[in-house]
């Protein structure tokens, strides 16, 4: 990992982060998906409420990754936990010790926080990305099954 560096996004890195965003989409083919805008993220990511932080991975001056996240909390361990939302490297990137090093990086964010733990979800056919998480000790939570609920259904709820 020589000559990268992690650091956490300004309001200035918007565009890249759009970017990031697309390109990950397209990965999980899912590009139809993106409606996210650049005034969106600033005002959601940087706004007087932020709702997610993110961190960029950089090498050379090039931004060739990042990891988006924010906290969540257990009621069982009475603690904040960390939920990654999305972490993308570049593909022209991987195999250079990004993924780890922002696992690393969140660890340490996790420590630094009093968190009780750090979740996110994958894609099924996603075998690199699950390949990668056994690697780091992170084990499947096959036992609980995922629901939600899009804004055009709750809206008929209020």
């Amino acid at each position: 990992m020589v000559g990268v560096t992690m650091r956490f996004a300004t309001p200035d890195d918007v565009p890249v982060i759009l970017s990031l965003i697309k390109e990950l989409a397209q990965y999980e083919q899912l590009a139809g998906e993106v409606v996210a805008t650049e005034a969106a993220l600033e005002r959601t990511l940087f706004g007087p409420k932020s709702y997610a932080e993110v961190l960029l991975a950089e090498e050379g001056g090039e931004c060739c990754g990042f990891c988006l996240f924010f906290h969540n909390y257990s009621t069982f361990l009475a603690k904040p936990g960390l939920y990654i939302e999305d972490v993308f490297v570049r593909s022209s990137h991987r195999g250079k010790g990004i993924g780890k090093a922002f696992f690393s990086e969140m660890s340490r964010i996790a420590q630094e926080r009093d968190c009780g733990r750090i979740e996110w979800w994958v894609l099924d056919w996603n075998k690199p990305a699950i390949d990668f998480y056994g690697t780091l000790g992170a084990k499947p939570m096959d036992e609980w099954t995922v629901y939600r609920l899009t804004e055009e259904q709750f809206k008929r709820y209020v």
